[in-house]
C-alpha cells in the first residue's frame, strides 16, 4: 500500500524531470523539436492573420519587368547607379542596396555607382560564408559576443563600393522548412565581429551606433532584445507585397512617387524570376529576400519585433515543466473521464494563453511544452490502464474466491452498492427457517468427512431453492438455515414466494433424505418455520469482519415456529400473516395439506399468533409433491 502511495508522487516528479531534461536540451539544440515548432508557429501566424505594417520602409524591386524593359540581368552598374540617384533625388531617409557588389564591373559603371552611394546616405550587402550549417561560438563567459554565428569567412563588397556606403552581412536563419525565423544581428569570422544589413541600416537610418550587451543591445534610446545569440525573430506582415514595393523600372522612368520614398528607408534587391535568394513564408510559398531584409529592419525601426529571449525560453521551460506535471498529477486524481477533461482544459488556457501571447508579440514555443507533458501523460496513462486491468483482473479473481462465501444476490448489490445496508434498514419481510432434526446427536457416531458430505449435499439443496424462489441465505447454521425474501429490495411477491419456497424445501429435502443411507435417514427429519413481518436488516461485526443479516421479533417468530412444526408433527409451520401476504393462490395452498389457522404459543412470547401447518401430499394421499414443484 504504501508502495502504491508514491506511485504518483513518483511519476508526477519523473515527468517534471523529463521536461526539465527536455527544456535543457532545447534551450542548447533544439533541432529535433524545431520542425514542429516551426509548424505550431505556422499557425499562429496564420490564425493572428496579415497585419498592416509600420509605413516606414518601401522597397524598390528589380523585377521581371525592368529586366525586359533594360534587356540584361545582373543590371548594369551604370542602371543600378541611375537607380539610386532616382531615389536620393526624391529624399529618403537611407537607401540600403540588397546586392553582393562582390566582383569589379566596368570601370565607368564602379565609379557611377559608387558616386551615387556617396551621395547618399546608403548601406550595402555582405555576407557570410559557413562551412556546413550555422555554427556559433560557445559562450564562454558573460561576454556580449558570445553565442555569435561563426563564419568560415565574408563575403564583402569591393573596396570601392564600401568606402562610401556602410556595410552589413544579410544572412538570415531558416527552420527545417527552410522559413526564415530571425535575423543574427551580429556575426563573427575569427576575431572579426561584422554587423547585419538590417541592424547597419537601423543604425544609419536613425544616426545612431548600438550598444551591444547580452542578448540585447539599444538603439536610438530604446532597448531592444534579441534571443540567443544576438537572433532577432521575424514576424512576417503578410504575402508578398505586404511592405510597400515599388517596380524599379517606374523608378528609371521618372514614375517614382516622392511620398513613397521621402523620409523613408528604400531597400533595393531582386525579386526577378530565377534571381536572388527567395524563401517560403507562412504566408506565401516564395518570397524574395529583399522583403524578409525590409521586414527585419521595419521590426528595428518601429520596435515591433517579437520578443523572444532568455526570459522567454526560462518562462517556456517553467511552462513546460509546470504542464507536464499537472497533467500527471490530474490523470492520476482522476484516471478517467473526468481527469481526461481536466488535463484538455489546462491544456486549452495553456493553447488559448500562448496564442495570445504571440499575437501581442511574445514568442512562447509550443512544441516544448506539448513534448514535455504528453510522453508522460501516455506513459503513465498506459501504466494506469496496465495496473488497472491488472487490479481488475485481482479483484475479479477476489470476487470469483469470495463470490461463494456471500449469496449471490447480495454478492453483486454490494458490488455495485458498496454503502448498501451501512445504515440499518427497517422492512417488511418474509423469513424462512428450516432445520434436519436429530442430526446433531446422530453426528457424532459419524465420522467428520461422512458429516461434512451430507451438510455439504443438504446446504446446496437448500441454496438452489432459496435462489431458485428469489430468496437468499444469510447464513447456514451448521445443520440449518436461515433464508430471507425482502433483499436487497422488498417486493409484493416475497411472501408468495417464500411459501413456494417452503413447498420446494419440503419435497427437495423428503427426497434427498431418502437417497440417505438407510441407517441415517431413519434416524433424521427436517422442520421449517415461516413468516412474514417486519425485520430490521443490517451489517454486523467488527473492523475486520461483517456479514449481513436480519434481526426482530418477525426472525425470531419464524425461528420458534421449526418448533410448532416439530411438535405437530408436520413438515412446515407457516404464519397466518405470511399465507395473508402470499394470497389465495400460493403454493402452501395449492398443495399438500394445510390445516388451520389456529393460535399457537411461541416460547420466549407471552401471547399467541395464528399459524397454519403443512403437511407433504405423500403423508395425506394428496397429489405428489412433484407437481407442485412445477410452480418453479
Amino acid at each position: 500500500m504504501k508502495a502504491r502511495a508514491l506511485q504518483t508522487p513518483i511519476a508526477i516528479v519523473l515527468a517534471g524531470l523529463w521536461a526539465a531534461a527536455l527544456a535543457f536540451g532545447y534551450g542548447r539544440d533544439g533541432d529535433f523539436l524545431d520542425r514542429f515548432e516551426a509548424t505550431l508557429t505556422d499557425l499562429r501566424v496564420l490564425a493572428r492573420g496579415a497585419r498592416t505594417p509600420p509605413d516606414l520602409v518601401t522597397i524598390v524591386a528589380i523585377d521581371d519587368a525592368v529586366v525586359r524593359e533594360r534587356g540584361a540581368y545582373p543590371l548594369p552598374r551604370a542602371t543600378l547607379a541611375a537607380l539610386i540617384d532616382e531615389i536620393a533625388r526624391h529624399k529618403p531617409k537611407l537607401v540600403v542596396v540588397d546586392l553582393l557588389l562582390l566582383d569589379p564591373g566596368p570601370p565607368e559603371g564602379d565609379a557611377a555607382l559608387a558616386r551615387a552611394l556617396g551621395d547618399t546616405n546608403a548601406v550595402i550587402a555582405a555576407a557570410a560564408v559557413f562551412d556546413r550549417s550555422r555554427q556559433t561560438v560557445a559562450a564562454q563567459d558573460d561576454s556580449p559576443f558570445a553565442d555569435l554565428p561563426s563564419a568560415a569567412r565574408f563575403l564583402l563588397p569591393q573596396k570601392i563600393f564600401a568606402d562610401q556606403a556602410g556595410t552589413g552581412i544579410v544572412n538570415v536563419t531558416t527552420d527545417p522548412s527552410g522559413i526564415p525565423r530571425s535575423i543574427p544581428m551580429l556575426f563573427r569570422s575569427g576575431d572579426a565581429v561584422l554587423v547585419s544589413l538590417a541592424l547597419r541600416a537601423a543604425s544609419a537610418a536613425s544616426h545612431n551606433d548600438p550598444t551591444i550587451a547580452r542578448n540585447a543591445f539599444a538603439l536610438a534610446g530604446a532597448d531592444i532584445p534579441t534571443d540567443v545569440g544576438h537572433l532577432l525573430p521575424l514576424s512576417f506582415y503578410g504575402p508578398h507585397g505586404t511592405i510597400r514595393t515599388v517596380g524599379a523600372g517606374a523608378v528609371l522612368n521618372g514614375q517614382l512617387a516622392r511620398a513613397d520614398v521621402e523620409g523613408r528607408v528604400v531597400v533595393v534587391g531582386v525579386t526577378v524570376t530565377g534571381g536572388g535568394d527567395f524563401f517560403p513564408t507562412p504566408f506565401d510559398p516564395v518570397t524574395p529576400g529583399v522583403e524578409v531584409v525590409a521586414t527585419g529592419i521595419t521590426h528595428l525601426l518601429a520596435g515591433d519585433a517579437l520578443l523572444r529571449n532568455p526570459a522567454v525560453r526560462l518562462a517556456d521551460a517553467g511552462i513546460a515543466i509546470a504542464l507536464a506535471m499537472i497533467s500527471v498529477g490530474l490523470l492520476a486524481w482522476r484516471r478517467n473521464a473526468i481527469g481526461l477533461i481536466a488535463i484538455a482544459a489546462v491544456a486549452a488556457v495553456w493553447g488559448a494563453f500562448n496564442v495570445a501571447a504571440y499575437w501581442h508579440g511574445v514568442w512562447m514555443s509550443a512544441a516544448l511544452p506539448i513534448a514535455a507533458a504528453a510522453p508522460p501523460v501516455l506513459l503513465f496513462g498506459a501504466l494506469q490502464i496496465w495496473a488497472g486491468r491488472t487490479q481488475t483482473q485481482v479483484l475479479a479473481a477476489r470476487s470469483r474466491l469470495m463470490r461463494p462465501f456471500q449469496a449471490p444476490g447480495l454478492h453483486d448489490w454490494l458490488l455495485a452498492e458498496p454503502d448498501f445496508l451501512l445504515r440499518p434498514v427497517q422492512q417488511n419481510a418474509a423469513i424462512v427457517f428450516i432445520d434436519l432434526s436429530r442430526f446433531t446427536a446422530l453426528s457424532e457416531t459419524l465420522g467428520g468427512e461422512a458429516v461434512r458430505d451430507i451438510l455439504k449435499s443438504f446446504h446446496a439443496l437448500v441454496d438452489r431453492e432459496a435462489i431458485g424462489n428469489g430468496g437468499v441465505v444469510i447464513n447456514f447454521m451448521g445443520d440449518g438455515a436461515m433464508i430471507l425474501f425482502g433483499l436487497p429490495h422488498a417486493s409484493d411477491i416475497d411472501a408468495a414466494n417464500a411459501a413456494r419456497c417452503c413447498v420446494g424445501l419440503s419435497v427437495r429435502t423428503a427426497a434427498w433424505m431418502r437417497e440417505l443411507p438407510s441407517p441415517i435417514a431413519n434416524q433424521i427429519g427436517f422442520k421449517i418455520g415461516a413468516h412474514f413481518g417486519e425485520i430490521i436488516a443490517s451489517r454486523l461485526g467488527g473492523g475486520s469482519y461483517q456479514h449481513i443479516t436480519a434481526t426482530g421479533d418477525s426472525v425470531n417468530v419464524a425461528s420458534r415456529l421449526m418448533e410448532i412444526a416439530a411438535g405437530h408433527g408436520v413438515e412446515v409451520a407457516v404464519s397466518d400473516d405470511l399465507l395473508r401476504a402470499a394470497g389465495d393462490d400460493c403454493a402452501l395452498l395449492a398443495t399438500g395439506s394445510l390445516t388451520g389457522p389456529t393460535e399457537v404459543m411461541i416460547r420466549g412470547r407471552a401471547g399467541t399468533i395464528r399459524a397454519c401447518l403443512w403437511r407433504h401430499a405423500a403423508a395425506t394421499g394428496q397429489p405428489d409433491g412433484a407437481e407442485a414443484l412445477a410452480l418453479h
